[in-house]
């Protein structure tokens, strides 16, 4: 995408469509409150945010350390703003959709040493796991992404054991690409993890979304 043509989506608006935009017919009559990554993370969600930066949580992430201070959420959230507005990264709340509680976050952000490629990361609050939430907002979210950020391919990946992150993966169409080493400062050690791929051909993005 270039120019006019490149989708614009400002911060404080919703990136995906409202729950209450979908026909009636679109509802099913008794279906559970489901999360979507509808929003930016925002200055309000730095306590949720610690809170939920759990030694379950943080052990399968490179980069959110403990103990994960409100100062430090506060932190994270200006960055991931920021970097939003230059247009290097997405981070959105995930959320629930009837209250609009804090679930957890998901992030995409352009890499440096590959502008065409871009990396998945995600969590929720150790209350939400096991309940799909993740493979729903990743799903609604990339195809999306992919042609906002004009990306050729995404990458995620986990260590060998994060059996429920690969599954997130695999529901969204990324499939398992190699093994690499990497630097978690969160624990400040060299970590193997297994990388998933997908390429921008591969997603659909909605109807009306601009693609290069």
């Amino acid at each position: 995408m270039r120019g006019k043509d490149r989708c614009v989506f400002p911060l404080g608006k919703s990136l995906l469509p409202s729950h209450h935009d979908r026909p009636a017919s679109a509802h099913p009559r008794h279906a559970p409150p489901a999360p979507t990554p509808r929003r930016p993370v925002a200055p309000e969600d730095a306590e949720a945010t610690s809170a939920m930066m759990t030694p379950a949580v943080s052990q399968w992430l490179a980069s959110w350390p403990l103990p994960f201070t409100v100062a430090m959420a506060r932190e994270r959230i200006a960055t991931a703003r920021a970097t939003a507005e230059s247009r290097q990264a997405l981070s959105l709340a995930v959320t629930a959709r009837d209250t609009g509680e804090l679930l957890g976050w998901i992030m995409l952000h352009r890499t440096r040493e590959d502008p065409r490629k871009a990396a998945l990361g995600y969590w929720l609050g150790e209350a939400h796991h096991r309940r799909g939430y993740l493979r729903e907002a990743a799903n609604a979210l990339l195809p999306v992404a992919v042609a906002w950020r004009d990306v050729d391919r995404i990458e995620a990946s986990a260590q060998p054991e994060n059996a429920s992150s690969f599954a997130v993966m695999r529901a969204c169409g990324l499939t398992f690409r190699r093994e690499a080493v990497i630097h978690a400062p969160a624990r400040n050690r060299q970590e193997l993890v297994h990388v998933y791929v997908v390429a921008r051909d591969a997603l659909t993005p909605p109807s009306g979304t601009a693609r290069k």
